[in-house]
């Protein structure tokens, strides 16, 4: 019974309303830079379209099918990522990656919205599911800032 109530609570009102209102989930007709990331655990996959304009995210676009976590990660990540650098979603990844595996803080603002994932910390199988969107989105800006 404990291990299916922690699933119960792992899947929360507040993750599953994330997952189920995904913004920017429509793919971009000609991107700057396209990164498509799997995780081999769970085969979830996330594809990221972006364009950067003056060193910020212009353009975004995600396909994410991915479980209830990852798609909540994206559904936080494309509710704010338009306008943000290469450093702010960097450290949104290396803090979100932090509070999952080393017991740190959630990301900090705009990206306070992923401490709704605080409790996938004792689902390790998850993680990599939940970074996905981050991960991608990061390798596009720098595809991006090069192909430039």
């Amino acid at each position: 019974m404990g291990a299916d109530s922690d699933l119960i609570k792992l899947y929360s009102g507040r993750i599953l309303a994330l997952a189920g209102n995904i913004p920017l989930s429509e793919r971009l007709e000609a991107p700057g830079a396209t990164v498509r990331k799997r995780s081999p655990l769970c085969g979830s996959t996330v594809t990221v379209d972006l364009s950067m304009q003056d060193g910020v995210i212009s353009e975004f676009g995600q396909d994410v099918k991915a479980c209830a976590l990852g798609q909540a990660a994206a559904s936080v990540l494309g509710s704010v990522v338009l306008g943000l650098t290469p450093e702010q979603v960097g450290a949104a990844r290396d803090e979100l990656k932090a509070m999952l595996t080393a017991d740190g803080p959630p990301p900090q603002a705009p990206f306070d919205g992923l401490e709704a994932l605080l409790p996938a910390r004792d689902f390790k199988n998850r993680h990599a599911s939940i970074m996905l969107a981050l991960e991608a989105t990061v390798q596009a800006m720098e595809e991006a800032q090069s192909a430039a």
